[in-house]
């Protein structure tokens, strides 16, 4: 793989660490890595965020995650973090779907929470956490549906936290059914630059990955 095809696939990644055990110096760490290597942002725990916008101002995008990783949260609080979020300085939000009421059919919960975090949003990205893991393929096209309604940015494959993460089936789904203004982000498990490449090739135009940059700097491949 060349340079150019390198740095291409870099900057679609969102730098991502979500660990719980996760301490500033670590975040700080993969702040600095996405700086070098141009990632499109970083996805952090919402601790961090005020501190990550104090150090990074606006070097690099900020993006967070919302009702992580359940999903199971009320739609009040997930608008309140969403609120928060804004405030201390996020520039996108990850916001995850309440995949129960989407598999007990209550559709219209899912797309009105998906509104209320998007209100919250006031103009910043919106990625919308399917699960797709935990999904049939009648409910992923029945949430592509809801999320291209609610106008959110993204439909994101997983949190990384759950039974599996990005497939290339998914990717493939998703593009054949979300609306022609809503995009991918392909999330959890993607370990190689050839799978990030497949997944950009499949229609993602996002990738919430950890492993991508940490190939590239160990492999001193830029």
């Amino acid at each position: 793989m060349d340079i150019a095809e390198i740095k291409k696939i870099l900057a679609a990644c969102d730098h991502t660490i979500l660990k719980p055990e996760a301490r500033w110096e670590d975040v700080k760490e993969v702040c600095d890595d996405a700086m070098k290597y141009n990632t499109a942002s970083v996805c952090i725990s919402p601790c961090y965020v005020r501190r990550a916008k104090e150090y990074l101002g606006d070097r690099m995008k900020i993006a967070t995650v919302i009702g992580f990783p359940s999903g199971a949260h009320t739609t009040a609080s997930k608008v309140l973090e969403t609120g928060d979020a804004v405030a201390n300085g996020a520039d996108e939000i990850d916001m995850v779907i309440n995949v129960g009421m989407l598999k007990d059919g209550d559709d219209s919960y899912v797309l009105s929470e998906i509104q209320a975090v998007h209100a919250a949003c006031q103009g910043r990205v919106l990625k919308v956490i399917v699960e797709a893991c935990l999904l049939t393929e009648e409910e992923k096209v029945r949430v592509c549906g809801l999320v291209t309604e609610a106008g959110a940015d993204y439909i994101k494959t997983s949190t990384g936290f759950s039974t599996g993460g990005a497939t290339f089936e998914d990717v493939a789904l998703f593009r054949k059914h979300i609306g022609p203004k809503v995009r991918i982000k392909a999330a959890g498990g993607i370990s190689t630059l050839e799978d990030a490449r497949r997944f950009m090739e499949l229609g993602a135009d996002r990738l919430g990955t950890s492993r991508i940059v940490k190939i590239v700097k160990q492999e001193g491949l830029l």
